[in-house]
């Protein structure tokens, strides 16, 4: 269910001086264009604790204060620095002798309408990969200009491996036999 807007104290005031006056909750739906459901909750409160305001919610303080909001706020939106890091936000608050931790900073990021990220803290290429994608095997068609004596010595040099291959063997090519499949 969506969060609704929290009527004003006048209308609340309101709706209390027409119960006071005589009405039923329909009536004053009627006249008012709120639901029964929402007048009857405003005048069960005003029976039971003889106000209309909202009362203080529960839950727990504010660990950041609005000058820390206002500095964090500042920091992240500061084009000069656009990968700013919580823990850099929280070494910032250090020092200005507020302490806070990471996840504070996030939910206060979010509050705020900004989106807090955490950086992947695995490379996704095991070692082994990194490894395997070093090893590169060349694969050339013993063509005069790649078995020339400077490009052999340039691979050599490399450490870079070469495939045997026959000699200008267009008949080991999967392209040409393809292309012969199709004519």
């Amino acid at each position: 269910m969506a969060k609704t807007k929290e009527l004003s104290k006048d209308v609340r005031d309101k709706i209390v001086d027409l119960h006071k006056a005589g009405m039923d909750y329909k009536t004053i739906d009627k006249q008012l264009g709120e639901k029964v459901t929402t007048v009857g909750a405003i005048i069960l409160k005003w029976k039971k604790h003889k106000i209309t305001v909202s009362l203080p919610r529960s839950g727990a303080p504010c660990k950041i204060s609005p000058r820390g909001v206002s500095m964090i706020m500042r920091t992240v939106r500061n084009l000069s620095e656009p990968r700013t890091t919580r823990e850099d936000l929280v070494n910032d608050l250090k020092a200005a002798g507020t302490i806070d931790t990471k996840k504070t900073i996030g939910n206060t990021l979010r509050r705020e309408g900004l989106k807090s990220c955490s950086a992947r803290k695995l490379s996704m290429l095991k070692k082994a990969h990194v490894q395997a994608r070093l090893k590169f095997v060349f694969q050339h068609y013993n063509d005069p200009k790649h078995t020339t004596k400077v490009t052999k010595e340039w691979l050599k040099k490399q450490h870079m491996k070469v495939l045997e291959w026959p000699s200008q063997s267009p008949d080991l090519n999967p392209i040409e036999n393809l292309w012969r499949e199709f004519k």
